[in-house]
């Protein structure tokens, strides 16, 4: 799922919301860090290293309750929730679900979302940061259209990993059953629980929305197989960065369009120019302008990967190799499971492909980078 911002570097947790799972976390020794107006754990004692190679290994378990849960309900929701996203949302089949973007009147990107049918509603999982301008967007949008509710109370754990699967299905017999991008509804101890499969760290996994007083139950049920063990944001963000994932505050923001972050895979071909339901969602004349080519694309989002053993970080300048600007790095660090650093940000279209040789300008030095292919570690899903 979308993970909305890097954490705080401050320690300082005062007068912040805390999730479900808060006493847990201080029991279990987490960094507990500010992110999105809650204290949130960075990193567990074992360390960020150890839980990044641990989710790629076995099984992690993440609390991202800090994000929003909200429903749509009436028999014009699809129709109306397609007024604002660029996805085919009346063609998705019952618990099947889709990746979504929120797009403003000139298509810039309000947020990225996750949405599943369910049959008597729609269920969407939205950044925590901005799930309350979220829900005042839908509400004044399409409110008359459609009860929008907000579920904010909501407990979410996400359980990420090659063996996620191994471990929930003792708990929850026949999520194995679940393949990539779909849902079901479960009972746990006679909670009501929503179980989605698809994760946002490239790895197999399932997301598991629950009642507030169930979490924490349930996540020392899950924390008690032994393939699972605590990973806090640090490790979910260089989870998500190797699998070239955006990270909604920085890799995108409200000054993007789908086409500038090549997220155009996630606009169906019914929603495109030509196709049966084209156009009649926020943004849409410039959307799909600069998606059939009539207009001008400047920047791109690309991969990079720095050539010299250091790491560059948010924020740094691109430029060629002669000095000119192009462009300026949104999200890197050094890759745990490649040992090279990399990074993904916007450079200028005549620049973005392929294995262009760049320099990032980091502390007044300048490190060179190539543009590289996305993701820089190949997900691997469970499609069945």
């Amino acid at each position: 799922m979308p993970l909305d911002g890097r954490p705080a570097l401050s320690t300082a947790t005062t007068d912040l919301l805390t999730t479900p799972l808060h006493a847990l976390h201080l029991e279990l020794g987490a960094r507990m860090v500010p992110f999105a107006g809650y204290a949130m754990p960075v990193q567990y004692p074992a360390g960020l290293l150890r839980e990044h190679q641990h989710t790629r290994q076995a099984a992690g378990l993440f609390d991202v309750s800090h994000m929003g849960q909200i429903t749509l309900r009436g028999a014009d929701a699809a129709a109306a929730l397609e007024s604002l996203i660029p996805m085919d949302v009346l063609g998705l089949g019952l618990h099947r679900q889709r990746y979504g973007l929120l797009l403003a009147d000139d298509g810039g990107i309000l947020d990225d979302l996750m949405f599943v049918n369910r049959g008597h509603d729609l269920y969407l999982i939205v950044n925590g940061a901005c799930k309350h301008a979220d829900l005042a967007h839908l509400q004044a949008r399409i409110g008359a259209r459609c009860a929008v509710t907000a579920h904010f109370e909501r407990a979410l754990l996400a359980l990420q990993g090659p063996l996620a699967a191994q471990a929930l299905q003792r708990l929850l017999p026949g999520v194995e059953r679940l393949v990539f991008m779909s849902g079901m509804p479960v009972t746990w101890q006679g909670a009501e629980l929503y179980v989605t499969r698809s994760g946002y760290t490239g790895e197999d996994g399932f997301e598991i929305g629950l009642p507030a007083e169930a979490a924490e139950p349930f996540a020392r049920a899950l924390l008690a197989q032994p393939e699972v063990q605590p990973v806090g944001l640090g490790a979910r963000n260089s989870l998500r960065l190797e699998a070239g994932l955006c990270l909604y505050g920085q890799d995108i923001d409200r000054t993007t369009t789908p086409v500038e972050a090549g997220l155009t895979w996630a606009i169906q071909k019914v929603r495109r120019s030509g196709g049966e339901r084209a156009g009649g969602f926020a943004g849409a004349e410039r959307v799909l302008a600069q998606l059939d080519g009539r207009a001008e694309v400047a920047r791109r989002r690309v991969g990079l990967k720095a050539l010299e053993r250091i790491p560059v970080r948010e924020g740094a300048p691109l430029q060629t190799p002669d000095g000119t600007p192009v462009g300026q790095v949104t999200s890197g660090l050094l890759s745990p499971t490649l040992d090279q650093p990399i990074a993904m940000g916007y450079v200028a279209s005549a620049h973005a492909a392929p294995g262009t040789r760049l320099q990032a300008i980091v502390r007044g030095k300048p490190v060179p980078m190539e543009v590289a292919p996305l993701p820089f570690v190949a997900p691997r899903y469970h499609r069945g």
